[in-house]
């Protein structure tokens, strides 16, 4: 079984900060981040928003404005190609190693073969998309196409972080702060029930072609594939339709959320604890939000970082900071989701 490498001093805590657009990843970079990942404007990433994403020249502006200030830049390959049809996933590969991206993120198996054979010098992480949830899975990656980082997804404690960490020589990369998913990540079909289409293969939960917003006496409607669910009343914000995220009637009770409350992860107070079990990357989430979100919270998160790399264990979570990252939250809240549950 591989074990951990062992260093005299500590590695530096990266903080890997979303781009979703040029002006998303240079304010990120401007802001502090050690590292930005973004992806192609189609299928083969799991945020394809329409006027989101990059081609092929925006990626080079991208990777000169990143590299000039030691920044690297990372593509998410991250949906899973239809069987017999990798064509489109493969030249996505080809694409980065083309362009000098410093790390593919890919979810599939039959990709990172692709990328191990085709490109073995480029650097391959494992996607959160990937579902691995334990060291066995990770080491497998590792072992068979060299994978050097792993995206852990958002249902483990921080003591099943630790575990994964002391078994395993891969890179540990977790989510600091953004919208948060009850289902595990890559195994989610909730969504293909009223869109008849995966997420995890078309890169989008709730594809624009299938939300439709009516005014009604009650209130706006919110439908996904001509299923209600949510009712907004006169001034109250709407956010984009999921169907985890939508309010329901259930038996007798008034209509809420049924499945989950639209809230966000933050796990500032967590950095000492991260960085003491090495973790070695700290994702941001967010790349269908604003250059101005991601600058606010890469700001607030490069100086939460910098502090608990000098303070160590008197490290304090600034008010300041809370107060910022409470106003980009889902519903305006947040949480430490299930880094902090008491039951394994």
């Amino acid at each position: 079984m591989p074990t951990p490498s062992v260093t005299a001093e500590p590695k530096r805590l990266e903080l890997v900060c979303p781009a979703g657009s040029l002006p998303a990843l240079r304010a990120a970079v401007d802001e502090g981040a050690d590292c930005v990942y973004l992806g192609l404007r189609d299928a083969t990433n799991a945020r394809n928003f329409a006027g989101l994403n990059f081609d092929e020249k925006a990626i080079a502006d991208g990777i000169r404005h990143a590299h000039g200030r030691g920044c690297k830049v990372l593509m998410a390959v991250n949906t899973y190609p239809a069987p017999g049809d990798p064509g489109r996933w493969r030249a996505a590969i080809d694409t980065a190693a083309a362009l000098g991206i410093d790390a593919v993120i890919l979810a599939d198996p039959g990709l990172m073969q692709y990328a191990a054979r085709r490109h073995p010098g480029l650097r391959l992480h494992l996607s959160v998309q990937g579902s691995a949830t334990n060291h066995e899975a990770i080491n497998l990656y590792h072992e068979q196409f060299g994978i050097q980082r792993a995206v852990l997804p958002r249902v483990l404690s921080l003591e099943q972080v630790r575990q994964v960490i002391d078994h395993t020589p891969v890179e540990i990369e977790v989510f600091g702060f953004g919208s948060l998913c009850v289902m595990v990540e890559g195994r989610c079909a909730l969504s293909s029930y009223a869109t008849g289409e995966s997420p995890n293969m078309h890169g989008v939960c709730s594809p624009a072609k299938s939300v439709r917003w009516e005014e009604k006496p009650t209130g706006l409607e919110a439908r996904l594939g001509g299923v209600l669910i949510d009712r907004y009343g006169s001034g109250e914000k709407a956010g984009y339709p999921t169907l985890c995220k939508g309010r329901f009637d259930v038996a007798d009770e008034k209509a809420y959320y049924a499945v989950e409350e639209p809230t966000s992860l933050n796990a500032l107070e967590l950095l000492p604890q991260l960085l003491k079990i090495g973790v070695r990357a700290v994702k941001i989430e967010g790349r269908q939000r604003s250059a101005a979100y991601v600058a606010q919270v890469t700001r607030v998160w490069r100086e939460a970082i910098d502090h608990a790399l000098a303070l160590s264990h008197r490290y304090t979570v600034n008010t300041r900071w809370m107060v910022e990252l409470d106003q980009l939250a889902e519903g305006q809240q947040h949480t430490l989701g299930a880094y902090h549950r008491p039951w394994k």
